[in-house]
């Protein structure tokens, strides 16, 4: 859509702060007033809209469609978010490995085991590990013990969190960030681990570098999304 707006500012509002454009309040796509816990947050959104040329384009303003998705989604369908973020721990990447090469194998080992370690430590969530792709049925206090921990999470750090596994394809990873546990970047590495090993053994295909350099940049942009999120006001 075209650019009509001038000015872009933060005001404070009833339960935090609100993005201004020429005065008037930034909606969600459902029109919901869109409300922000604290400036930092506010500030990084009002930055994306007031970095738009002629054409304002929504691929360039993650944070804003965060923020809308969890106006929009997660805080009214907030246990089907639950549920989905949840059931990632019933087929969690880190639970299946390879059974060659040894190579493959033992970076698995090196890299994951300490995160199902910590999830089983910290959340009191062992995961059963397997190898190949057949399905594997894990533990239901394990289950329980995921789910439990990601309803405790607000609405903002929820949508964080969702972002989050559903692009690393586990829970336990998206957990472990949100925690603070590991930073993104570790976060990244461990996700994109047998990506990054067939590059090593193949040589680089453009179509999967880009494809691995879009997914970096989400889950850090969602692990950025999560920390403005929590920043004091």
């Amino acid at each position: 859509m075209k650019r009509v707006y001038k000015a872009v500012t933060v005001a404070e509002a009833e339960n935090g702060f609100a993005v201004l454009l020429d005065g008037k309040t930034v909606k969600s796509p459902a029109r919901r007033n869109l409300c922000l816990p604290n400036r930092a947050l506010a500030e990084a959104v009002a930055a994306e809209w007031d970095a738009q040329a002629e054409a304002v384009d929504p691929r360039s303003m993650p944070l804003m469609s965060l923020v809308a998705t969890t106006a929009d989604r997660v805080e009214t369908q907030r246990d089907y978010v639950i549920k989905t973020i949840a059931d990632y721990a019933g087929s969690d990447m880190l639970c299946y490995r390879a059974e060659e090469p040894a190579d493959l194998v033992l970076r698995q080992v090196e890299s994951w085991d300490p995160l199902l370690d910590w999830a089983a430590d910290a959340l009191g969530a062992r995961l059963r590990v397997t190898t190949g792709i057949m399905p594997i049925q894990q533990d239901g206090a394990a289950l329980g013990a995921i789910k439990g921990v990601v309803a405790g999470y607000e609405a903002l750090a929820m949508t964080a969190l969702h972002e989050m596994t559903a692009i690393s394809g586990s829970v336990v990873i998206g957990l472990a960030i949100a925690e603070g546990h590991i930073g993104a970047e570790a976060g990244v590495d461990a996700a994109q681990l047998d990506e990054t090993f067939q590059i090593e053994q193949n040589g680089e295909d453009e179509e999967a570098m880009e494809r691995l350099a879009g997914l970096r940049t989400d889950l850090l942009v969602a692990a950025e999304f999560l920390r403005l999120g929590r920043a004091w006001n």
